[in-house]
Formats: structure tokens, sequence, C-alpha cells
């Protein structure tokens, strides 16, 4: 049965766009024709989630299966979670509004180790039990995770899930759909069902394994594999293409994977590890997705995703022939952080422009050495010539990632990073520009499951010294931010992703203690205070102090047993451990393995009948380029639009609505004029802002435009691309000189429905209403943003009062002054009014704004529709 919504959402919840599950793209296929039906969820609040591309993607590839649909969730923000609980209201999924206890399946992303309190916290909102074991015996849906740290070392979170996908699931999860479509045919219980599931390669079962004292993990019964293989998929760019979120999200663009896994083999980066092989994408396929992309979605951003960008040969071809065929429409292109080796002309071209995105390197270590040691392969004279080339072509700032507490770091290697960025300033500075400025993230070096470093121990005491030794360093460096990664969430994320399944408790306590968005540095203290207190009552205190103290260095300790169990070897990586023993001792010589994608097998064990092999594109020829966007300033035509605001779209904001409608104009392929300056913008204005929650059948927007168009045409495209609950009333074509609608305004009527805490007889409603229109005055302090305090007449500024329909809530209609002056009487200064000669406590339910009324009536009108 679908929640009440309406009831649940209202304009006190913050953002409650977030959980409409109305966005372009969100699909909404029949429940009842569905045979398997999943709702997958990134647990993180909405604007982190609904902008992950996996997500994403496999939203996308499961809802295209036949007799299947796929719905999603989010973890809700704190106001939203607490009002689920007053009111005994199940966490629901956004598209169908049913329970998630409804649905066959429910997935969890767990990309990082301390996301798990996060899964804990919606599963309990879900009224759903949080082991499998409390599970056995109800009717719940199948809980399961997938992600990095799913795949690295599940061991920690197997309690809390029924099964596991190991790896990519493009192809995984629509397996996992069928063997769910046929069980649920045959009648299988859900230890059967499991079973065969197990059989599924890249899905692992926790129940079907147990935890052996000497820390390995093998199998309770014979039929499961006693080493469960990941899963490797190709991407499929088509895919990526998909919600375009009303409100503005963490990556609020368009991404596209351009390729997938790397193969530069930098020890200590675990995605490198567990992504094996490398697979390009055909540049073809890429150009076609983004141009599709980029017209379906109406972003004006898009960005290339890979682990390393740069090593994809094709990005200088791809960019920029994308840069070509967009070139008219103020599309921005921003990367991640690329090898600073490969930075030249070429992706400077195709970051550049109008709107300049950021610039982004990741160095990493401060010396040469260092970089040796971690395999970066990167050298000081390579970092020198990108972060000039950078300079040269028109930079002025410039991010840097560093890490500290990696093996055999000494302190002359911490202070070589600021070293470098002393050295980096100097010989970059160009005579008559402004000086290079830096931005540096010095992380903590975390050890990670399936990487050469896997077996070394880390020092949160360590940490703290060494971060003291650089903020030392940097006081005489300017032009220069550091920020530096907590070390409180550097010990957690080694505490966990490298534990066993003892830790399960751990999470678990550390979730009811009040642990949750641990990243979040506004919970951080208590999370961390959670975390502890969880540790010593598992009585693992003696465990978490070898993570503070640091039990060994790689460098300096020879008594460790490398063939000892890991929590993790029954997960079948593709890496020989073997092979990641000998890449160890390469690290502790300072020696250096080439990229084999481009040079010799390095003889990881990845390669073969089941992961494949290193997948490398030769780059076609680069085009031309063509030159950044040149805003188009003409100015040929004018129309206002007269629009509502209906429904659920009463949820999205002011801002969030300025965004739609320039979305809309670029998926229209409407010809819009542009501002000029640095940040030119599309000439689009909208007459008034209006309350978040309230709706409307009065608003209006300007638009301008390069080329004529005919006013039914520019309509119909128009309304074609709007939601349904923004309906357009009238379009009217407007002299170029006509004043805009922002200058002309001047009055608006609205109804409001009020209520009081005690019922009010219809006579009483109208004294009060008459007490208003017989004063004169009736005055509100307001302070303005400098502090200053006004005294202001609100009767002053309304024109009409009346009772439009009487009964328990009353709906009131007024009309009132909205000039943008400030002279505005806006629903809750009515309200102040009412409680002024009332004496009572006035509750503003709802909001209409049926008009806004201009000064004159647009003599400039050359033509309009009715």
């Amino acid at each position: 049965m679908a929640v009440a919504i309406e009831k649940i959402l209202t304009s006190e919840i913050h953002k409650p766009a977030r959980y409409l599950g109305n966005e372009l793209g969100a699909k909404h296929k029949p429940w009842e024709n569905a045979k398997v039906r999943w709702v997958l969820t990134y647990p993180e609040v909405y604007e982190v989630g609904a902008s992950n591309l996996g997500h994403i993607i496999l939203y996308n590839i499961l809802n295209s299966q036949p007799r299947q649909l796929c719905d999603r969730t989010y973890l809700p923000a704190s106001d939203l979670a607490a009002k689920l609980r007053a009111t005994n209201t199940a966490l629901f999924a956004l598209e169908s509004r049913r329970s998630l206890r409804e649905f066959d399946l429910l997935g969890f992303s767990l990309s990082y180790e301390l996301g798990a309190t996060n899964i804990l916290e919606m599963l309990d909102l879900a009224g759903i039990p949080l082991t499998w074991q409390e599970r056995q015996n109800g009717d719940y849906p199948l809980i399961f995770a997938g992600g990095q740290t799913a795949t690295s070392n599940p061991e920690p979170y197997a309690d809390f899930f029924d099964f596991i996908a190991l790896g990519d699931g493009e192809e995984l999860l629509p397996e996992i759909g069928l063997v769910i479509e046929e069980a649920k045919q045959a009648g299988l219980n859900k230890e059967e069902l499991l079973l065969d599931l197990a059989q599924v390669p890249g899905v692992y079962v926790p129940r079907f394994y147990d935890l052996a004292e000497d820390g390995s993990v093998y199998p309770n019964r014979e039929d499961v594999p006693k080493r469960i293989i990941r899963r490797v998929a190709t991407p499929i760019p088509a895919y990526s293409i998909g919600l375009v979120p009303y409100i503005e999200t963490v990556h609020d663009r368009l991404t596209m994977e351009i390729r997938r896994g790397c193969t530069r083999g930098c020890r200590f980066c675990q995605p490198g590890m567990l992504t094996r092989p490398a697979r390009d994408v055909e540049p073809e396929q890429v150009v076609a997705a983004i141009e599709k992309g980029m017209r379906a979605t109406g972003y004006n951003e898009f960005s290339l995703l890979s682990l390393s960008c740069s090593d994809y040969l094709a990005l200088p071809a791809v960019g920029i022939e994308i840069k070509n065929r967009l070139k008219n429409d103020n599309i921005t292109l921003s990367l991640p952080s690329q090898r600073v080796d490969r930075f030249d002309e070429n992706i400077a071209n195709i970051i550049g422009g109008t709107r300049q995105s950021g610039l982004t390197f990741a160095p990493e270590a401060g010396t040469q050495r260092m970089r040796d040691v971690v395999n970066k392969g990167l050298t000081n004279e390579e970092l020198l010539r990108g972060i000039t080339t950078a300079v040269e072509q028109g930079w002025d700032k410039v991010k840097l990632y560093f890490m500290i507490g990696l093996p055999g770091e000494t302190d002359l290697d911490v202070i070589g990073i600021a070293e470098t960025v002393r050295w980096l300033r100097r010989e970059c500075q160009i005579r008559g520009r402004k000086r290079l400025d830096f931005t540096l993230t010095i992380s903590n070096f975390t050890p990670k499951p399936h990487t050469p470093f896997q077996w070394h121990s880390v020092s949160t005491a360590e940490f703290l010294r060494k971060q003291d030794l650089l903020r030392q360093e940097f006081q005489g460096i300017k032009g220069v931010k550091v920020n530096y990664t907590d070390v409180r969430i550097s010990a957690m994320e080694d505490f966990i992703g490298r534990g066993d399944r003892r830790l399960g408790a751990v999470v678990r306590r550390a979730w009811e203690l009040g642990a949750g968005m641990d990243s979040w540095w506004e919970n951080l203290g208590k999370a961390y205070r959670a975390w502890q207190q969880a540790i010593d009552e598992a009585g693992l205190t003696w465990k978490y102090r070898q993570v503070e103290n640091g039990e060994w260095n790689l460098f300096d300790h020879s008594q460790i047993d490398y063939d000892a169990p890991l929590p993790w070897d029954h997960i079948e990586s593709g890496i020989d451990k073997s092979w990641l023993k000998t890449d160890l001792q390469k690290a502790i010589d300072a020696a250096t393995v080439p990229d084999c994608s481009f040079d010799g097998c390095s003889h990881c064990g990845v390669c073969g009948l089941d992961f494949g092999h290193n997948v490398v594109v030769q780059p076609p020829n680069i085009p031309s380029f063509a030159g950044h966007f040149q805003p188009n300033q003409d100015r040929v035509q004018r129309f206002r639009v007269w629009f509502g605001k209906q429904g659920e779209m009463a949820f999205v904001s002011h801002l969030d609505l300025v965004r739609l409608w320039d979305r809309v104009v670029r998926r229209a392929a409407i010809p819009i004029s542009f501002t000029g300056g640095f940040h030119p913008g599309p000439r689009i204005s909208m007459a008034n802002a209006l309350p978040l929650g309230a709706t409307s059948s009065g608003e209006i927007v300007d638009f301008e435009l390069t080329q004529r168009m005919n006013l039914e045409e520019f309509q119909a495209k128009l309304a074609a691309q709007l939601p349904a609950d923004i309906p357009i009333y009238r379009v009217a074509e407007l002299s170029l000189k006509a004043p805009a609608a922002t200058r002309l305004l001047d009055q608006a009527e609205y109804f409001i429905t009020v209520g009081t805490p005690e019922l009010v007889s219809d006579q009483q409603w109208q004294s009060w209403v008459d007490a208003v229109l017989n004063s004169s005055e009736i005055i509100m302090a307001k302070t303005t943003k400098s502090g200053k305090v006004n005294q202001v007449n609100l009767r002053e500024r309304l024109y009409e009062l009346s009772i439009y329909t009487e009964g328990e809530s009353p709906v009131l209609r007024y009309l009132g002054s909205s000039r943008n002056d400030g002279s505005l009487l806006q629903p809750e200064h009515l309200v102040y009014m009412l409680e002024q000669v009332s004496g009572q406590e006035i509750e503003l339910l709802n909001i209409h704004r049926q008009e806004l009324i201009l000064a004159d009536k647009c003599v400039d009108e050359v033509a309009a529709t009715p």
C-alpha cells in the first residue's frame, strides 16, 4: 500500500523535493505487472545518492528488464527520519511510495567502510530487522549489498545481508533477478533460494560460510564455492543517461564513464587493484551518448569518469569533438583528478572556456623516492611540465592531493610536500601574471585489502605528529590553503575495513549509540565517541589501540606472517596473493612497475577467461578545436509566459525552478539569448519568488531569443519539456523595449487556508477580517540585513480581504502589494495582522497564489495565446 506522502512531506521538511520520485528520468512501471521488484539505494542523503553514476546505471538496467521494476530510496535527512518515526510510517521507495518491506530485494551500495551505520538506520526506518538471523522467519525482502567496500572485504557486514554482490553489477543483477523469478514460480523457501543464488558467480551468501579461529572464512556446506569470484562488466554509456533531479545535487551534471579499471599499479590504491583489467569504451559510443544525454537532460555540464581519465588515450579527441558539437550551448566539461604527466594543451582546451572548470592533480607524495615506493610513475620533471602547462593555459588555481603515513615514509618525505609546493609556485610563475595558488588536501593513508600494502600498519599518533610538522612548514608559504583529513575517520576506516565478522556487533552498537553519516564534519565527534564505546563494549579496545599506536611498519618489521589467512582471502579478486607479496618487496626496494595496459604484462594474475584482458582503444585523430563558447547576446524576440506551479511541484524551491527553466530551454532546443560577462547566463527572468510549499496559477517568466520563433511552436516546445504540474496558461510576444515583468510587478492575489488551535465560528472569523479592514495601521517591526529595525505599516499594503470559503479551516482571499522594491504583503504578514486584531494564535495551513498583477496591461504585446 502506498504511503500517503502528502501527510509526510510539508514545507516544514527541508528540501522536500528530495523525496518526490518525480524527476525527469524516473521510471514508474506498473506494480502489478512486475514479477520481481527491486529497490536500490545509495545510503546517503539524496544529494549524494541521486548523483552517483553506478546507482543510476543499475537503476536504468534493472528497469529495462522485462517483468522487473526497480524503485529507489535514500537516507532521509534527520527531520524526515524523525517524522517517519513519530507517525509510525515506514521508509518508502520514491516512485511507488510503497514501504520497503513490500519489495523482493532491497540493495545497498556500500562504497566506504563507515557507511554501514547509514544502512542500519535505513533498515530500522523501514521496520526491517537488521541481521539475516533476525529475518529468517519473517516475510522480508532479501537484503544485499554491493560496491567497492562490500567487494573488498564483506566480513564486518556479513550478518546484515542475505547476500553480497561482488564486483560489477551490470550483468550480475539481471541474472539475480532471473533466479528470483524462477524461485518464486517454483515456490522455493528462502534457504533454497539463497542456495540457488550462491551458484551465481559473483554472489556471496555469508550464512553458508563460517569464521575459523585462524581468521579464515570457509564454507559450512559442500555445495557452495570455496572462493567467490568478483564480476567484471564492460561499461555501457547509454545507461548513464537518466535522472535529472529538481534540486541541486553533489554532482549536478551528466556523468559518462569512459574507462573502467586501472592498471597503473599504485600500491595504495584499492580501486586500481579491484577493477582490473582496464576496459576502454569506444570513442564513438562516448561521443554519441554524451551528445544524446546533454540534449535529453538539459544539463549545462558533463563529466568524463575514470579512475585515471588521462589513461583513456582518446580523451583529447573525444573531448574536443564534443566541445565542437556543443559549442553554442555554453557547455562545460569537468574531469576528476587526472594524471599531471598527461596534461597538455588539448586537455586544457576541453576543460577550459568561459566557465573554466577546476583542475585537480594527485602527486600523492612529496619526494621522488616516495612516489617510486607507491609506484605512482610520476617524475618531478613531469609534475613541473604539467603544472606549467596549466598556468600557460590560464589557470591560476590548482588543487593537489597528497598522502601522509605511507610505508617507509620519513619526516624528510613529509616536509617534501611543502618543498614541492614551494618549488612549483616559484618555477611556474609567469611575469605579469598572478602567482599560482594551490589548495591542498592532505589525506591519511589507510591500508586496504587486496593491495600490496594490505599488511602495513599505521599509527594515528604519527598522523597527528606529521600534520603538525606540515602546518609548521606551510606557515611561511603564501597562496596555499591546506586541508587535513581528520585522523579519527582514518582510524575507524582502517579498524573496520580490515576486520572480520566480530566487528558486526561493533558496527551495530555504534549505530545504536548514534553513529551515522560518519564522514560528515558536523557529526564526527558524536560518531567517534559512539565507535569508541562500541569497541570498548565488544572487548576489542586492545585491537583498536594497535591502530592508534601502530603495530609495525613494513619497512622495519620482519616478523609479519604474509601467509597467514586474511578475512578477505575467500574473495577471488583475480590478483594472486603471491604477486601482492612480490610487489610489496619491490615497494621496499623503491622499484617501479610499468602500466601493463601500455607496457609489458606485470603478471598480476587477472587476465584470463574469468576476468578478460585489458582493452585499450587506439585514439582517433584529434579534430581541430573550433574554439570556446562565445555567448550569443543577440536579442531578436521576447516571450512572456504565464504558468502554474501545482501539486507536488510546490515543493520545488524558487532557485531550483530557475535551474529547471534553464534545462527545459536546453531540452526544447530554444535559441535563448545569453548575457555577457565572465559567467554568461540565459536571458530567462522570473517575476517573483513563490514560498516553498505554495501552489500558484499566476506565475510569470520572460524569455529572450536569438532567433524568431512562431509563438505556438515556442509554447508547444516549452510545454513538451515541462512536468505536468507546471502548466502553461498563456504566452505573449512582447516588444524588446517592453519593461521586464519584474519591473512591472504591482499586486498579487492569494488564497490562504488558516486555522486556530480551538474551533472558531464563521462569525468570529468575519469579525477579525472586518477588524483588519477597519484598521488604519497595523505595525510590524522588520529587521534589515544590516541589523536596522524598521517599522512597517502592513495595512497600507493590503487592498482587499474577504472570506472565500467558511468552515473549520476557512480560506481567505486577499489582494496585496507585490512590488520588487520590497513593498510585499506576504501570506505570513496577513496572518500577523489577524493575530494582532484577534489576540489568537493563527496557523497558516496552505498558500495558493492566484495571480501576479502587473502595473499596466502590457501595451507592447505583439501577439498572444488565449
